[in-house]
């Protein structure tokens, strides 16, 4: 089989292919407690069942070991089309399967999940549109999207481009770093800032519940009390995006 070299990047071991671990509780925090809200409002669809999480892009199935304890109620199934991934996933996750995010390429119902962890993975994506259309697909009406990307306008990357210095977070190539801070080569061909964020998760049939910021483990050590302070104050300056969203009833 023919790959491209986007699907061959991707397979190749040496690329990271997991977020922060704080991130992550984050994440599974808010989403364990929308869960048990839903338990509380919906009791008889609810009590009896476990939810179904979907962890789409799962990576090695560190982010969904970390979340485990917190979702321990419910059913994490591990989903990435990278075979390697799913390899490494294994280990951590009891459920994984390979999975495509365009023509209806996820292996599940309509309507199936209850909730999506979908953590740094838009930022990857050639067609966001399409991804976001799967999403909704596999979602119940009124199911959770706990998404996470770094955030374009982060406040350093504000100063960079004043310099005009590349934003962090961005690449111009998939073999070196050019013309921005660090060396690591991830695969980001999309960002996003929390403007643009929102508008375009509620136009692909989510309402945006809240989006936060999260600090980022790249941030030199003697400048991360400030890049928790703004990710707090000020979160569209935060240098990750939590958005945090449900599929919109009747779309």
């Amino acid at each position: 089989m023919t790959t491209t070299p986007l699907q061959d990047f991707y397979e190749n071991p040496a690329v990271p292919v997991a977020s922060g671990a704080p991130r992550t509780l984050r994440q599974a925090r808010i989403l364990a407690t929308a869960l048990d809200r839903n338990r509380h409002q919906h009791p008889h669809r609810h009590r009896h069942s476990p939810a179904t999480v979907l962890d789409i892009g799962c990576g090695d199935g560190t982010a969904a070991a970390t979340a485990a304890p917190l979702l321990r109620d419910h059913r994490v199934i591990g989903v990435d089309w990278s075979q390697d991934a799913l390899r490494r996933a294994s280990a951590h996750l009891t459920h994984v399967v390979r999975g495509e995010l365009t023509n209806n390429g996820l292996p599940f119902a309509t309507g199936a999940a209850d909730a999506i962890l979908f953590s740094e993975v838009i930022e990857h994506l050639v067609d966001p549109d399409s991804a976001l259309d799967e999403l909704r697909r596999v979602l119940t009406p009124g199911g959770h999207l706990m998404l996470s990307t770094p955030n374009l306008a982060a406040w350093y990357n504000r100063a960079l481009l004043l310099t005009g210095t590349q934003p962090v977070f961005s690449e111009v190539s998939l073999r070196a770093v050019h013309g921005r801070p660090g060396r690591e080569v991830v695969g980001h061909l999309r960002l996003y800032t929390a403007r643009a964020l929102r508008e375009f998760l509620t136009a692909s049939g989510f309402d945006v519940i809240r989006i936060t910021g999260a600090p980022f483990h790249g941030v030199p050590r003697p400048l991360r009390p400030l890049d928790r302070l703004i990710c707090s104050a000020a979160p569209t300056a935060a240098s990750i995006l939590l958005a945090h969203a449900r599929r919109r009833d009747g779309d």
